[in-house]
């Protein structure tokens, strides 16, 4: 917070800096920026800069009323603004003698007394009597009524809440400075006491990790408003105090006795449970505002029209394409029954679009065109209401819907508000992922079916795991999710499938459905490439299940007829499997493998909420990391939740990287609890986990080997990169093992810098059926320095080397330190291992100089993984790295760090050094500003001394920390050697 504070203090007040520039300055992500800034009470890049841009307007009106847009955009650019003709030319289009403040639209100003709800599309109509209500609440005397909104999921009560905030500040009823504070009350749903302590706030001592005193956010919303979402969350306690609150204005700290604190601020609370059950009478009676949203049925078409337009414009402007809608698809949307309400309504026009960029870039088409055909096929059942609704419908629209990108401040104003509404929002990184993976695909040659193909599955994929749909009509919502990722034919399939099984098993629980689907959908695509399906258990279910082996082939003729395949004898015994799992009896009495999601940041949750959500199930629990949180207190919360979720069987954990890599091994030997760590985690491994851990006697192990033999991971042992007699090899692989493969080694080969005799493997992705297998049996004739190409394989001990390095000639030098690694004639000391000049243990690629670092994690990962890529030390040598520090911090003197891993992972010895723009804390309120990290292993003891001396020299070590190339890096260590 104090660099961000520093940065805009000092920035150029004309252009400040936006908060992507500010996280690249840091390190961090823009997300991140975004939070801390709103903590400081600091606005956008926008607002820093208004009053200063609409002074300078002015001045220019006043003193030229006729001046031209390209001559005002000059003069403003001419006193340091750097502003676009784009803007100015919109300021001149609406009015030359207006406020300049209210032209000119990429400045969030003040508008008139009623524009705070003039977002809300039906104001002026359906929802006029709840705007007029809500404008009460706030100008009521003297900090506004106490309000409850209530209504079904995604119909607007976040949005109108905030524009009631907004409107409190126009109507000057609230400072401009007035604090919004949003509340969701069912994170923390199923711990109330964590509940009330962010909420009230607590003492030192109140619970068992409450160390310091913490205001809550009740304090935070002081003279502003407390907007508590989904308040029916919120447990019995926290609703009498929060009544309380309301009488008197008082409320005390969790652990307070003797203490009551004062707030003056407006209440105003959402919930889309029906009122009189879910809320203490005693509550609502003190609630005296009550506004109910009507659902979008409710709504008149016209506006229904207006929503799906403003969406369809949000969608545009995030592709900057214009998309044409067909006639029926406009039609379709507005009959459709959206039982998520508006949220359901903007998800479902993103997975449309989305659709309908992908074709427009396979066929190159001019605009996005939006057919009936990529339309979910609930949405199309719309058209059935047509009979009944074309005289409203033709009043409204009777030809295609043209849309225009619009301008990106409107966009990114209206794109927030809707983020808040629900968690339907969608980036629009999301088309550019999808316009650069097709520019590759295309690039190297690859069929436009087959590039459709790849992108549509993985698209289908990556836009539900983006959306997160709400818990209001549960099933429906899931099934309607599992159609667009499974596909049609496959739920079809799976409801016939479980009819069969209900009526022959009466106690299946209805979360097989999703279970079942998911697997049935993996087996049908193996089945559909000839890959060979195996059940180990075969002979043993057949043997102890037969009652549910006897439905498994009922219904697997039931999916042959659907699917139009033969499910294989081994897929029977799988159906059996989940038959005899989610009978209710069995999953009351089963003991599971547990599953624990481990992340830095806001990743574990939504990765576990999308996998047990399409299971039907809450099985696997998520733990997430702050960038301030110590790894020793992380560590702490997972032994608790371990020990919860043990039931004899162990817990996989799943994991992405850094210091909770480690996490197994330390919770095994201080708890006894048996497990397993897989790294690298995505959803679809989650999804698998929790599938396989379902399943009857499933075992720890069992579920590791499926997830890593299944390529969801490669395999932990890293292939022998020992020197071998037949030479040297890269291998050049990409999706066919054509195009860009082949032209890449010639690339390689072609440099003066590469030895003749250096052999260029090409592989394709599609072509080779096992790569592993493939990988592995050329490891056993040829030392493979690298994989190059557009697809990473993730090997460990192999560095990958992008098509991008290669043609940039980054690339090209790495290969050739790589193969002076391994050729370089060396003399032998005991053991066999190489002696080494002291030289040679650095290397320019290892150096990293001034960099800003966000935290110690941050550092270990950048130097570990480019020693990774460049072949001096296995994958495995970033775990034993964190491992090694949570055990003790390596912390020398004079602000340097010494971290190192486990010897057996060296391949190569080296040293990589990094020098820090500011220091970092690396161990409580110990700070480092210069790491060295050592790839050492014991029989090098003479050149660490060498190298010891250096650190230990005071003057050197300032030297080195000084260096801003890495050539004066280098001179300054071997002059001193």
């Amino acid at each position: 917070m104090k660099k961000i504070l520093d940065l805009i203090q000092n920035e150029d007040k004309k252009n400040p800096l936006t908060d992507e520039e500010i996280s690249k300055i840091l390190g961090i992500s823009r997300s991140e920026v975004v939070n801390l800034r709103h903590s400081l009470k600091i606005g956008d890049s926008r607002e820093r800069r208004k009053k200063l841009l609409e002074a300078e307007i002015h001045k220019l009106l006043e003193m030229k009323p006729d001046i031209s847009e390209r001559m005002l955009t000059e003069e403003l650019n001419r006193v340091g603004f750097k502003l676009s003709r784009n803007i100015v030319s919109k300021f001149l289009r609406l009015s030359k003698r207006e406020d300049a403040a209210s032209m000119i639209e990429e400045l969030p100003l003040p508008q008139k007394s009623s524009g705070a709800f003039d977002k809300i599309i039906g104001a002026n109509g359906s929802l006029k009597p709840q705007i007029e209500l809500a404008k009460a609440a706030v100008l009521y005397p003297t900090n506004g009524l106490h309000t409850l909104i209530y209504g079904g999921t995604g119909v607007g009560k976040s949005e109108l809440a905030e524009s009631m905030y907004k409107f409190a500040i126009e109507a000057k009823v609230k400072p401009e400075d007035a604090p919004f504070i949003i509340f969701n009350c069912a994170d923390y749903a199923e711990n109330p006491q964590l509940l009330l302590a962010q909420l009230f706030g607590y003492v030192k001592g109140a619970y068992t990790g409450a160390e310091t005193n913490k205001e809550g956010l009740v304090e935070k919303a002081n003279n502003g408003i407390l907007f508590l979402d989904e308040v029916h969350r919120l447990p019995p306690e926290g609703q009498e105090i929060l009544f309380y609150l309301i009488d008197k204005g008082k409320f005390r700290r969790l652990g307070e006795t003797d203490v009551f604190r004062e707030v003056k601020l407006m209440i105003i609370a959402a919930t889309t449970e029906d009122i009189e059950s879910s809320l203490l009478a005693t509550f609502r009676r003190r609630i005296p505002m009550m506004i109910e949203i009507p659902s979008l049925s409710q709504r008149p078409f016209e506006e229904k029209f207006e929503i799906i337009k403003n969406f369809f414009r949000q969608e545009a402007t995030r592709m900057n394409v214009s998309i044409t809608v067909n006639y029926d698809v406009i039609v379709a949307l507005l009959l459709y029954e959206t039982n998520g309400n508006i949220g359901q309504l903007r998800s479902d026009i993103q997975v449309v679009c989305a659709r309908g960029f992908l074709n427009y870039m396979v066929k190159k088409q001019k605009s996005i065109n939006i057919e009936i055909t990529d339309l979910p096929s609930l949405v199309v059942k719309g058209l059935l209401k047509i009979k009944t609704n074309r005289k409203t419908i033709e009043k409204i629209i009777n030809s295609n819907l043209e849309i225009s990108p619009d301008d990106e401040s409107i966009l990114q104003k209206s794109a927030l508000e809707a983020a808040k509404e629900s968690g339907y929002a969608f980036p629009k990184e999301i088309y550019r992922e999808i316009e650069e993976k097709y520019q590759k695909m295309e690039y190297q040659g690859l069929d436009t079916a087959i590039i459709n193909r790849i992108l549509a599955d993985e698209l289908e994929m990556k836009i539900r795991q983006l959306i997160k749909q709400f818990q209001y009509n549960k099933h429906n919502l899931i099934k309607q999710d599992l159609e667009k990722i499974v596909g049609e034919k496959i739920v079809t399939a799976v409801e016939e499938m479980m009819k069969k099984a209900v009526k022959n098993l009466p106690d299946i629980d209805e979360s097989l459905f999703y279970c079942l689907a998911t697997h049935l959908s993996a087996s049908y695509e193996r089945i559909l490439q000839n890959k060979f399906i195996g059940n180990p258990q075969l002979n043993r279910i057949c043997l102890e299940y037969p009652k549910e082996y006897k439905v498994a082939e009922e219904m697997s003729k039931i999916a042959s007829y659907y699917l139009e395949i033969d499910l294989p004898e081994d897929e029977i015994a799988f159906i059996a499997m989940y038959l005899k799992t989610y009978s209710t009896k069995n999953m009351l009495n089963e003991n599971n493998v547990g599953i624990l999601v481990l992340s830095h940041g806001h990743v574990a949750e939504g990765m576990v909420y999308v996998a047990n959500r399409l299971l039907g199930v809450e099985h696997a629990k998520a733990l997430e990391m702050s960038l301030d949180e110590s790894p020793s207190v992380v560590l702490e919360k997972a032994i608790d939740m371990i020990k919860s979720m043990d039931r004899g069987k162990g817990v996989l954990l799943l994991v992405d990287m850094g210091s909770l890599v480690s996490f197994g091994n330390i919770i095994t030997e201080r708890t006894g609890i048996r497990t397993r760590t897989i790294t690298r985690v995505d959803t679809t491994m989650v999804i698998e986990a929790v599938r396989k851990a379902l399943t009857p006697d499933s075992e720890l192990n069992d579920i590791a080997d499926f997830l890593e033999n299944q390529r969801f991971l490669p395999n932990k042992k890293p292939l022998d990169k020992s020197p071998k007699k037949l030479g040297n090899a890269i291998v050049s692989i990409c999706l066919t093992g054509k195009g860009a493969a082949q032209m890449l080694g010639k690339v390689i080969k072609g440099n003066s810098r590469i030895k003749e005799n250096l052999e260029i493997i090409t592989l394709g992705a599609l072509t080779d059926c096992n790569l592993d297998e493939t990988i592995k049996n050329i490891s056993m004739k040829k030392n493979i320095l690298a994989v190059v190409g557009t697809i990473d394989l993730k090997i460990p001990g192999i560095p990958y080397i992008s098509a991008k390095e290669i043609l940039k000639g980054e690339g090209i030098n790495r290969i050739h330190n790589l193969i002076n690694i391994y050729e370089n004639p060396t003399e032998k000391i005991g053991n066999g291992v190489p002696e080494l000049s002291f030289k040679q243990l650095f290397n320019p690629e290892l150096m990293h100089l001034n960099v800003m670092a966000a935290n110690k994690n941050e550092v270990l990962d950048r130097m570990a993984n480019r020693m990774v890529e460049n072949g001096y030390v296995t994958e495995r040598y970033i775990f034993s790295i964190h491992e090694r520090e949570i055990m003790a911090p390596t912390v020398f003197k004079n602000m340097v760090a010494l971290p190192h891993g486990s010897p057996e992972e060296i391949i190569q010895p080296a040293i990589s050094i990094m020098t820090l723009s500011s220091p970092i804390i690396w161990d409580g309120n110990q700070t480092v500003d210069c790491v060295f990290m050592l790839g050492l292993s014991q029989y090098y003891k003479k050149e660490f001394r060498k190298f010891y001396s250096i650190i230990n020299n005071e003057k050197v070590l300032e030297k080195i920390k000084k260096c801003k190339t890495v050539d004066m890096l280098m001179e300054v260590l071997l002059k001193n050697d």
